[in-house]
Order: C-alpha cells, then sequence, then structure tokens
C-alpha cells in the first residue's frame, strides 16, 4: 500500500494496488512518512475501509481533528473493547469515539458538565461495556492527567454499544431523517442562513440529532431536569436555546409528545457549537 493522504502521526489514507482506498491507523504509522511512500501491511494495527465511500471525506475530517495522541489511545480502548467483547465492532466506533473524547476534553477544559441520565441502566444493564468505559477514563487520566467525571464511562459505553449494532431498521431510519430535516430547516430559518453540510461540526451535531431522534421515538428522553446546567447554558448560549425552544414547540406540534428540559439543554449546547463553527453573519452566543 502506498499513502496517498497524511492525516497525522497516527492515521494515513492509502491506496491498494488495485486502486482501493483505506484508512490506516497506528502508533507512529505516518510519522516521517511522505504521500507515495510504502506502507507494509504487517505493520499496521487497523485497516478498514469507510463503511461508505461517500463518508470518506467526513470521516477523515474527523480524524484529522483528533490529536494523533487522543486517536492512538481511542485505538487501544477499542482493541480492548473487542477483546473483552470478543467480537469485531463497527469501525465507525473510531471515529464517533475519537471525536466524543475529544468534544469531552473540550468541555472539561471549558468547565461545562453534561450528566449522563442513563447512568444507571449502562451501569447494570451493560456491566462489560461500562467496565471498558472505566477503563478508559484510568488510560485518559495516566497518559494525559485528565480527570474526566464518572459518567464518561457510561458514555463511552454507550459508543461500544451502539457499535455492536450495525443493523437499523428502515422505518425508524425514515422516521429520523424527517426529524433531523425538520431540526435542520428551523435552524437555518432561525439565522436567517445556509449551513456548511461538509464540516466536521455539522456532522457531529447530526450525530447528536440521530441519538435524540432514537430517544425521542423510543420514549427515552433524558427526563432528570438539571436546573442548574440548564441556567448556567441559558446563560452562556441565549441564542442557541431560543433555536431549542423553537425546534420544542415544532416537534410537540407535529408529533404530539413533549421534550424535557435536559433534552432542551442538551440541544442548545450542540447548536451553539455549530452555529460558532459557522460563517453566518449576525450569529454570537
Amino acid at each position: 500500500m502506498k499513502i496517498k493522504k497524511l492525516m497525522n502521526s497516527n492515521a494515513v489514507l492509502a491506496v491498494d494496488d488495485e486502486g482501493s482506498e483505506y484508512i490506516l491507523l497506528g502508533k507512529g504509522i505516518g510519522y516521517g512518512k511522505k504521500i507515495g511512500s510504502v506502507i507494509e501491511e504487517n505493520t499496521v494495527n487497523q485497516r478498514f475501509i469507510p463503511l461508505k465511500n461517500s463518508n470518506l471525506k467526513e470521516y477523515m475530517s474527523i480524524l484529522e481533528a483528533i490529536p494523533p495522541e487522543l486517536l492512538e489511545i481511542t485505538r487501544k480502548i477499542v482493541s480492548i473493547a473487542e477483546q473483552e467483547l470478543e467480537k469485531p465492532l463497527n469501525p465507525s466506533v473510531y471515529f464517533m469515539l475519537g471525536d466524543h473524547l475529544n468534544f469531552a476534553i473540550e468541555r472539561l477544559k471549558n468547565n461545562i458538565f453534561v450528566t449522563n441520565r442513563v447512568f444507571w441502566e449502562i451501569k447494570n444493564y451493560y456491566p462489560k461495556e461500562f467496565k471498558i468505559g472505566e477503563y478508559s477514563l484510568k488510560l485518559l487520566k495516566k497518559e494525559f492527567g485528565l480527570f474526566l467525571p464518572k459518567e464518561e464511562a457510561a458514555n463511552i459505553a454507550f459508543h461500544i454499544i451502539n457499535a455492536q449494532n450495525s443493523d437499523e431498521n428502515q422505518a425508524d431510519g425514515m422516521n429520523y431523517a424527517k426529524l433531523i430535516s425538520s431540526v435542520n430547516n428551523l435552524i437555518r430559518y432561525s439565522v436567517h442562513g445556509e449551513l456548511d453540510t461538509e464540516s466536521i461540526n455539522y456532522q457531529r451535531f447530526i450525530s447528536h440529532l440521530k441519538f435524540f431522534a432514537e430517544r425521542f421515538f423510543n420514549g427515552n428522553l433524558l427526563s432528570e431536569e438539571n436546573n442548574q446546567l440548564f441556567e448556567q447554558i441559558t446563560l452562556m448560549y441565549p441564542k442557541a436555546t431560543e433555536i431549542s425552544f423553537l425546534i420544542k414547540d415544532h416537534l410537540e406540534t407535529i408529533y404530539s409528545k413533549k421534550i424535557t428540559m435536559d433534552e432542551i439543554t442538551y440541544l442548545a449546547i450542540h447548536i451553539n457549537r455549530l452555529l460558532n463553527s459557522q460563517k453566518i453573519d449576525g450569529f454570537n452566543k
């Protein structure tokens, strides 16, 4: 295989003799290499083709945004998870978990603490995955000196759980797509501008909406009202909070389902992050 693009020292895009593209992950795999350099397959810790070629650009953007050291920790976590669970995980876990860890560290630095409202359920119903989450926190503490809250063990476990499920019900997928489309349209209307659908932050936002849609249609919305966090986010991100309430009113009218204060809070956090990354005139926190 030959390197087609260097993403960072631990991730490269490579192409084989037949023209097939692979994302290769491995500690130091891209260090000191150049485009066109040959990579021996037996030196690669992980190798896979993105599930859909249309996702290649998205996956590459995510990997480029993750620090090399954190990407290596993500690889270690996935490796341990596959050993403990005795099954391969969906390759997308490298992107989703790595991106989540990167965002969790960002939140920690900004003193934003988001409680996992299904912590007890994940800890008790998915003990193996939860232990992997606990191992991950210890690894982050050892490597980076970071003390992430215990709730992050459940968040990491959730990504591991999700990576074991590769089949999606088509009917659910259609409902999710309609909800996501309506939310996007409301955001565009609110800011009087278009969103950059190719950006990494847009893809992060869509991932959040997918999880929200699943909870929404399955009747598992986060329901423990965290008034302190809500008040904090309302003060910090008033415009994003306003948009969140607009989305709440719309979805409750269309689907006759109530949306909790927790969901509004987390939606505001992600909307703020999305819009701050977009070149939209007049938007501010």
